[in-house]
């Protein structure tokens, strides 16, 4: 190629690249844009991508981590979310509370008698929001328990606790009460909900024990352990009968999977309520494995035997409702109503860090004449 034709073909690809790169990409101007908001919104609620390894250090100031971190569960000071305390009746229905079980100890009372106890821990239990009902007359509580790490909080439930400006909740579930015990969002519960002595409902998930025979399952005695027996000294025998009729009827008692059920234990004792680790302490077990969630609230059974006003001890009901000559006795310990709100003069005494029931009585080992 000649010299001449060399130099104009350069010149016009200079005048070429100056004219574009003078021209603005308004492509790649509305991309960069739409990146930048990307990675705002990414910084805003918690990037999903692992900082660490491109070296630098995960934001600080994320919304996710801020719900998490926050950790004060003072009670909104606003007019509709005022906390007020009020009075128990026999027809009030308390919130329960959301626990950890720890595991089980021994406690022993004055005539020195072992109480075999369940130890459960409440851990940034709060009420979350009031949830509206078709019926009414008819209220429920959502209430949240556990600190999640901010990576595990989706979308929509990080929506939903910006909604009502609580922090965000490992776990969540509803509790039915009365118009008179709603609270507001954001107040806390704490093992001082619960009253020594009282009765209580503890459900939980019980122990997986996978497939299971008739023996363990349904406790079945089985066959011969000896004589007249070929291989079946542990099956569950017949389970039906002739042609008529003919099928297996439902819910015959046959091996299959055990365990791993919603399980109730009703009517449980509080014994003791430890208000710095925020432990409640009840007699007897409860399902579930070492840190499973349990659900604990007041005892609801209406039977002769313990009613309404025999699910509380006799010295925290209030006076009207009780038979007791003296006033001063019947509100020794009031069952705090709707809650307990610390602060405020629901207790004639400082709350201390343990609070052991009653149990008194005759003594157990005594013969009897």
């Amino acid at each position: 190629m000649n010299q001449s034709k060399l130099l104009v073909t350069g010149t016009k690809l200079a005048t070429f690249c100056n004219t574009q790169l003078a021209k603005p990409n308004t492509r790649l101007i509305s991309s960069l844009t739409q990146k930048i908001k990307f990675n705002s919104k990414q910084n805003q609620y918690g990037s999903k991508r692992n900082n660490s390894s491109l070296g630098r250090t995960p934001p600080t100031t994320t919304r996710n981590s801020k719900l998490v971190q926050n950790k004060s569960f003072a009670t909104l000071k606003t007019k509709e979310n005022e906390l007020v305390p009020g009075i128990w009746t026999p027809q009030s229905v308390r919130v329960g509370a959301l626990g950890k079980k720890v595991g089980m100890t021994s406690m022993w009372d004055e005539w020195g008698v072992r109480i075999p106890v369940t130890v459960i821990q409440l851990e940034g239990v709060q009420v979350v929001s009031v949830v509206k009902t078709s019926t009414e007359n008819l209220y429920r509580l959502q209430v949240g328990a556990g600190f999640p790490k901010p990576k595990k909080i989706t979308r929509p439930m990080l929506g939903h606790f910006r909604k009502y400006k609580v922090p965000a909740r490992t776990n969540l579930t509803e509790f039915p009460v009365t118009k008179d015990a709603l609270l507001p969002s954001g107040t806390k519960i704490t093992a001082a909900h619960f009253v020594p002595g009282q009765l209580v409902d503890v459900t939980g998930t019980s122990k997986g024990k996978g497939f299971a025979g008739v023996m363990k399952r349904w406790g079945f005695a089985g066959g011969r352990a000896s004589h007249g027996a070929s291989l079946s000294h542990r099956s569950g025998g017949s389970t039906g009968q002739n042609q008529d009729p003919g099928r297996v009827f439902p819910g015959k008692k046959m091996s299959g999977k055990m365990g791993n059920k919603h399980v109730t234990v009703m009517e449980l004792k509080v014994m003791k309520i430890d208000t710095k680790l925020n432990c409640i302490y009840v007699k007897g077990c409860i399902p579930g494995n070492k840190k499973g969630l349990v659900k604990i609230r007041d005892a609801i059974k209406k039977n002769k035997k313990t009613g309404p006003l025999k699910k509380f001890p006799k010295n925290s009901i209030p006076p009207k409702f009780t038979d007791l000559a003296s006033s001063e006795t019947a509100t020794e310990y009031p069952i705090p109503f709707p809650t307990y709100i610390p602060g405020t003069n629901q207790l004639p005494f400082d709350l201390p860090r343990e609070l052991i029931a009653r149990t008194g009585g005759k003594d157990p080992l005594l013969l009897k004449q």
